[in-house]
Order: C-alpha cells, then structure tokens, then sequence
C-alpha cells in the first residue's frame, strides 16, 4: 500500500484521527457557541439592566431635582410674604406703642397737628359727605360722614385719633421705600371711629363714590371687610381662636379701588392696652404681580412652568401658556362688599386629571396626562404647600396655606434618560458585533489548529493501540517507545508499568484476588458499624437539640401575656446562632409589677441554652414566692446558678439586668450591655450598667456589687434592651453595627410603636449583616410607655 493510500487510510471515517477531530471540535465548537451565547446574551442583559439602572437614577434625580426646585420657589414666597409681614409689623408696632401709652400718643398727636397742620385738618366734601385733609400730606385721612358732628366737623374723639394716627407720616415714608415694593400703608380705627389714613397721598374718598356707593352711609369694616373685625374681637376674648398663631391676617386677591391692579392685603389688629378690645388695624398692599413675578417666571426644562393657587384651588398667579395648558376658565365675581377677585379653579378644569388633584397634600408628585389637540401627552405635578397663613375671604378669617405647582412635560424632565437609553443601545450593537467577529475568528483558530495536532496526537495513541493489541494476545513483554513528552507519551510510560503490572498479577492472581475480597469484606463490615453509630448519635442530637429549643421558645412570653400590660407596649425578637441560643429575656407580672429581664449567656449552643432555662426557671420560681425587691432578687438568682454551675462542672456565666416597673417607677438592677432611652423628639440617652452588678455564677455571693437607679419613664419614651449579637453583628467587611447605629435606628422611629420600633430596627440590623453568617444569638426587647 503507497504512502498516500496508508494515509488515507488512517483519516478515514472509522479512524481515531478522524473521531478525534470530529469529537474535539464538535466540542470546542460547541463551547464557543455556548460561551459566545452566553456572552451575547449577558451583554443583552447587562445593556438592559444598565438601562434600568439608569433610568431609575435619572427618574430619581430629577424628581429629587423637581421637589428641590419646588421647595425653593415655595421658599422665595414665603421669603416674600415674610418681609410683607414684618413691615406691617413694624408699623403696627409703632401705632400699638401710642395706644398702650396715652400721654405719649397725645403729645406726639398735637406735635405732629401743629408741625404739619394738613396732616391733622380735613375739609367737608358737600357731594360726598364725607371730609378729608388737602394734597400736600404725606397721607390722606378720610372721615366718614358718620363720623362727622351737625357742623361737619369731626367728632372730638374722632379729631384726636386724627391728629394721633399722624405717626404713620413719620414711619409710612421710610417702610414705603426700602425693602419689599408696596401699594400704600395705612391705619384704620376701630369699628366706632373707622377713619382711613393712607399713605401716601391718593384721591381716596373720591375713588370709593365712584366704585363702592352707600359706603359713606354705611359701618366701614362690615361694608368692606363683613366678619373680620368679629373674628379679631373673638382672638381678643380667645388668643386660641386664631387659625395661626398670628395676628396678621391676609385677604384673598382682589382688584383695589384706587389703582385697579389684583392686591392682596395684609392686616394686623391694634389692641386695647389690656388686649382684649381691638382699636383699630395697621395695613399693607402689595399688587398680585409681585407674588405671581416669583411663580409665572419658574422655568423648568424647556415648557415647564408654575402657578400659585388658594388650598380651595382658586389660581391667582399663572401665566398665559399654562393658563392654557392645565386648562383653566377664568370669570370675575363681584361680591356684595364691592371688592372684585379673579376665579380661577383648578376644580373647575377643562383637564379632568388636573380637576381631580388632591389639593391637600403636601409635596404631592403625581404623573398625569393632558389632552393636547387630540393627543393624550405625559406631564409630571408637584405640589408645595406655603406656610400657613391667617385668610380673609368674606367672612370669619380661617387658615390657609397657598399651593404652589409645578408642572414639566414628561419628555423634556426625561430628555437625558431617552438619550442614555439610545446610548447604551448603541454601544451594546457595537458590542454583539465585535463579539460575534471574535467568535468567528476563534471557531477559524480553532479548526485550524485541531487539525494541526491531531496528527501527532494519534501517532502515539496508534502505537498504544498496536501494544494493546500484543497485550490482547497475551504478550506482556510488550513495550511502547513514545519519545514525546506530553500526555500520550505519560500514557506510553503508563502503559508500560501497567504491562509489568499485568505480568506480575497474572503470575499471582489467585492470592490477590483472595487477599483483596477479605480486605474488602472487613472494611465494608466496619464502614457499616461507624454508619450505623453515627446515624443513631445523629438522630440523638437532632432529638435532644429539637427539644431543648422547642423548651426555650415555650418559656418565652407570648404575645397576649405582652398585650395585657394597660401602660406598656412590648415588642421582643430573638433569634439564636445554633439551634440553641444562650440569650435570655423575659417579662414576668405580679399584679400592678413587672419584671423584665434580659441576659447573655457566654457562647451558644445546647449548654448555653440549657443555663438560659435555669435562668428563666429560677426567676419565675422567686417572682411567684414574692421576691421581688430588686437587689435581693439578683442576688437570689445568683447564688442559685452558682450552684448549679458548681455541680454540672460547667465553665459559664452570663451577664443579667432586671427592670421592675410598679406603674410609676422604672428601676434598673444588674450588669449588662447599656440600656437605651428614646425621650421625646427622638432624643436618645445611654445608661451604663457596669456598676449595677457583677457577671452571675462567677461568685458565689454578689450582694456587695448589686446596686439600682431609678430611670425616669415618661409618656411616649421607649426603652430598648439587647444582648451583645445586636451589637457585634459584622458586615463582610468585619465592620460592627455598633451601638450607636443602633441608638440612631431607635431614634429615628422615635413615636412608632413597640412592634414597629423593633422591626425597623431589626431590618437595619439585616441589611447591614447582608449575606454575612451570624455568630451570635441576636435578641432584642423594646419597650414603650403609652
């Protein structure tokens, strides 16, 4: 046979070369194809779970980034309003300071007549029936013709609070001109002589004939202002009946006599020298433009815009293409006290998801969809409430706290999430393509070389199999020469020593085999008897281990024993390392008394476990006797324990703290990790126990460490005990949860309930141990006081 025949020949189908390319690439192909799907698929996953991840980061961010522009938008406002409200302050502090001393107001009144008499003199309007002091004044004075006497001359009593209220000339100026922009400011007296000085001058009485006839004839404040002075006279018999805790009150927008402009009024009552009559009211304008300028120039993304509404959703502030957008209808209403003001409902929308808002909460954040031209189009709502405020609106002043929305189109707040989206998109493509060249290139590589080296491969197996052939006919003296050093030529030496082997076993096979079957046969009879050993020790272990903890969680109180307690919420965990823990805790009752105790046995397991019994055995034993004064109690259990543990030879301790509590007094005894109390606003206070006792079953006799301290127990305090697990417990890094994560945990649920203080503090606990294994017994007893 020629040379290319024999080679033919040795790659035909049914030869070792041909099975070996065929078997080690159909495996190596399909490895690639498997790993190069895998991998194609994981980069499909990780660009959808980059996706996501981005678009929760972004969709969070710029909510957060729409709340915080929310809330300083809200805080410009409020700023606004502030100083709106300090200026009338100022000004009715100035009129209260000549009301609360007479003699002072009648002196600066006269100076004032006779330093500037147009301030104080007023002339008799024929037409109107009414007088009023001549241009020139730094304010004009109005005096209505019930005011005036047969001689059209004011009242004397009238005449004095004109001449008096001239103060406002010396203060009005200098408030008028610094700080916020105002209308005007101005006094007004009391129900009986309602005069009306504002400054600065202005045709005052002329404007009120034209807009507002029969009020010359008619009570100032209940034309005008119908059930706010009665609302003051009520916070003068009653400070508590103001809606806010402030005098100033704020009526609702409404178009102004004078100027024709959308005004909002702030007023602040003057009081009687013993503040129980009111005397009269100091006043401010501002226009409508200067709270809308703040809300109609918010500018959120490109079309994002704001608006400022009452809480009954009255918008007094918008601009146009908003107005237009959330679908607002706009009417006036003429009230019968002559003032006019804008409505504007939210209610009333054309929008039904804008109509349908819960105007009252707070930091609301709500997805809704607007109809534009046909179309249903995304946009995102926040809500802020301003602070509270004192609002008039025809009838007795309630609260009120003003609205300010914010609304964005969802697809411009989300522009940077779509393009991170598209993104990654398009780098995941770039990513399968290069990812599939490179599968390409490697299956090309691969091919390539599994030719290459099974030829010299199968030269050596060739040469195995004609030597097992020799072997097969019973020639052990055969022997392989493999001059290679790789696998098949280790093979070739194998092959050898087995060939040897096989010679010399044949030679003395009878006696092997005897020797082997009896090796055999004794070391299956012993693995038999240590299996057997075994699965009894195991199901003895198992039993015992089962009963013990089934013991510890029957002597633990239970829940309707904790909720019969009138005063005390008691919530408690306990969670042990083994199936056995070494932690103790327990609440025993005597009528009106309770006991609580909490303990650590050192280490874990059964006899920790079994010492944690005794621990609960004798302090129920003690309490049912009548024992129950706390140092001779610890003491008791002490001694008992000692000689328990002298007995049984056992080297453990443990440490153990006792609360008793008779309804009022909460008395701490004993030595333990530190107490933590959760006060009022969650303040936290730590009180250490090492002074309170000694370790039990160390001594025989711990009388002279036992001490007590009284631990005060109020109203809503919560008291947290726990064993050292809570404490020590690590991350993987070996970090500790420590004791001031758990003091922030407890301080932060600081109002909850027991149950509920217990599991927040339990899942920080968790999710700072993760996967990490627990070494410890965990135990933890919260306690709060109704």
């Amino acid at each position: 046979m020629s040379a290319a025949a024999r080679q033919i020949a040795r790659f035909g189908l049914n030869s070792f070369r041909a099975k070996f390319v065929l078997v080690v690439g159909s495996a190596v192909l399909f490895d690639l194809l498997v790993t190069g799907g895998l991998a194609l698929w994981n980069v499909q996953r990780l660009s959808r779970d980059a996706t996501t991840e981005v678009g929760q980061g972004l969709e969070e961010a710029n909510l957060g980034y729409i709340r915080s522009y929310a809330e300083i938008t809200a805080e410009h406002v409020n700023l606004l309003l502030s100083q709106v409200h300090s200026d009338v302050s100022t000004l009715a502090g100035v009129l209260q300071a000549q009301i609360d001393r007479p003699l002072r107001e009648a002196q600066i009144g006269q100076a004032m007549a006779l330093g500037s008499p147009g301030t104080a003199k007023v002339v008799y309007d024929a037409k109107g029936g009414w007088a009023q002091n001549l241009p020139g004044s730094p304010s004009v004075v109005s005096i209505w013709g019930y005011l005036l006497g047969p001689d059209h001359l004011p009242l004397p009593q009238v005449q004095r609070d004109i001449e008096n209220s001239a103060v406002l000339d010396l203060v009005a100026p200098s408030l008028l001109s610094d700080g916020l922009s105002k209308l005007q400011m101005y006094y007004i007296g009391p129900k009986e002589r309602p005069i009306f000085r504002t400054a600065p001058y202005t045709a005052q009485a002329q404007t009120f004939d034209k807009l507002y006839p029969g009020h010359n004839k008619a009570e100032f404040w209940a034309f005008f202002f119908p059930g706010l002075y009665e609302s003051w006279e009520e916070w003068g018999r009653d400070r508590g009946q103001r809606p806010v805790n402030n005098d100033i009150t704020q009526t609702a927008p409404y178009t102004d006599a004078i100027t024709g402009k959308l005004i909002v009024s702030f007023f602040q009552p003057l009081w009687s020298p013993d503040r129980t009559k009111v005397a009269g009211a100091a006043g401010t304008d501002i226009t409508l433009d200067q709270l809308a300028g703040i809300v109609e120039n918010v500018k959120v993304a490109d079309n994002g815009f704001g608006f400022l509404a009452m809480s009954d959703g009255n918008v007094v502030a918008i601009n146009p293409t908003g107005e237009k957008i959330i679908g607002l209808q706009a009417s006036n209403n003429q009230g019968s006290e002559g003032v006019t003001g804008l409505n504007r409902s939210l209610k009333g929308s054309m929008q039904p998801e804008v109509a349908h808002l819960p105007l009252g909460e707070d930091g609301l954040l709500r997805h809704i969809l607007l109809d534009e031209n046909g179309e249903k189009v995304p946009y995102l709502v926040v809500l802020k409430q301003l602070q509270p405020t004192n609002l008039w609106v025809s009838g007795p002043v309630r609260r009120e706290a003003m609205l300010l929305g914010i609304v964005v189109p969802e697809r411009e707040i989300y522009a940077s999430l779509f393009a991170a989206q598209a993104g990654i998109s398009r780098a995941t493509n770039r990513i399968l393509i290069y990812q599939i060249l490179a599968l390409l290139v490697s299956l090309c590589f691969v091919i390539t070389a599994v030719f290459a080296i099974s030829k010299r491969i199968t030269r050596g197996i060739s040469s195995l199999a004609e030597a097992a052939k020799r072997i097969q006919a019973k020639d052990y003296s055969v022997r392989v020469d493999i001059p290679t050093h790789d696998e098949v030529g280790e093979a070739g030496m194998a092959f050898n020593r087995m060939a040897e082997q096989i010679s010399f076993h044949t030679e003395n096979l009878e006696q092997l085999v005897e020797d082997r079957t009896k090796e055999i046969e004794e070391a299956n009879l012993q693995i038999s008897t240590l299996n057997q050993q075994l699965h009894s020790e195991n199901l003895r272990l198992g039993a015992e281990l089962a009963v013990a903890r089934r013991i510890q969680m029957m002597v633990l109180p239970k829940a309707g024993e904790l909720e019969e307690i009138p005063d005390l919420e008691i919530a408690a965990y306990m969670r042990p390392a083994d199936e056995v823990g070494g932690d103790y805790y327990d609440v025993l009752r005597d009528g009106t008394r309770l006991k609580i105790g909490i303990g650590d046995v050192t280490g874990h397991g059964l006899e920790s476990g079994v010492l944690m019994l005794m621990v609960q055995s004798i302090a129920r034993a003690l309490q049912e006797a009548g024992d129950m004064e706390p140092s001779q109690f610890l003491n008791s259990v002490n001694r008992a324990i000692y000689k328990n543990l002298v007995r049984t030879s056992t080297n453990k301790h443990l440490s153990l703290a006792f609360l008793d509590y008779d309804g009022r007094r909460l008395t701490l005894s004993g030595q333990h990790e530190e107490l933590i109390v959760v006060r009022k606003f969650g303040k936290v206070e730590r009180i250490d126990t090492l002074d309170l006792g000694l370790p039990i079953g160390l001594e025989p006799d711990i009388s002279s460490f036992v001490a007590t301290r009284e631990v005060s127990f109020d109203h809503d305090d919560t008291i947290i005990l726990h064993t050292d697990g809570v404490t020590e417990a690590e991350d993987r890094n070996g970090e500790l949860f420590g004791i001031e994560r758990l003091c922030e945990s407890a301080g932060r649920r600081y109002g909850l309930s027991a149950e509920d203080v217990k599991v927040g503090i339990i899942e920080d606990l968790m999710a700072h141990i993760g996967t990490q294994k627990i070494h410890d017994d965990i135990t933890l007893v919260v306690m709060r006081h109704r």
